[in-house]
Parts: C-alpha cells; structure tokens; sequence
C-alpha cells in the first residue's frame, strides 16, 4: 500500500519541483528589473551619484540573484531527497 502512494507521489514532486524552481526565477526577474528600473530613475534625477548608485544596485541584484539560487537548489533537492 505505502509503495503504491509514494508510485503516485513521484511524479508530483517533480512537478513541485520545477513550480518551485520557476517561481524562483521569476521572482528574482521581477526583483532585478524592478532595481535597475529605479537606479536609472535615480541616476538621471542625480547624475553626480551614478557611481554608489551603481554600485549599491549591483550589490542588491546579486543578494536577490543569491536567493533565487538558494530557491532553485531547495526545489532541485526535492527532486532527489
């Protein structure tokens, strides 16, 4: 009986899996355009700060670049554990 229900369970988790993982992606697309949407918007209200600007932009997209990472590796364990 538990053989036949994990049977029918496998395949779900593979399509969790890759809900997980797409949501993932797309959450960390929204984030990114969403920071460089407003860094240009403050680089040409102030363009003597282009530089911490930029920077400060950079920093920020590789934080939410990192969890989008972390929230397609969890998705992909769930796949094999």
């Amino acid at each position: 009986m538990l053989s036949m229900i994990l049977a029918a369970v496998e395949p779900l988790s593979a399509v969790g899996a890759a809900v997980g993982a797409g949501i993932a992606a797309i959450g960390a697309g929204i984030g990114v355009g969403k920071i460089g949407s407003s860094a240009m918007e403050a680089i040409a209200r102030q363009p003597e700060a282009a530089g911490v600007i930029r920077s400060n932009m950079i920093v920020s997209a590789a934080l939410i670049e990192g969890v989008a990472l972390f929230g397609v590796i969890v998705s992909a364990l769930g796949l094999f554990l």
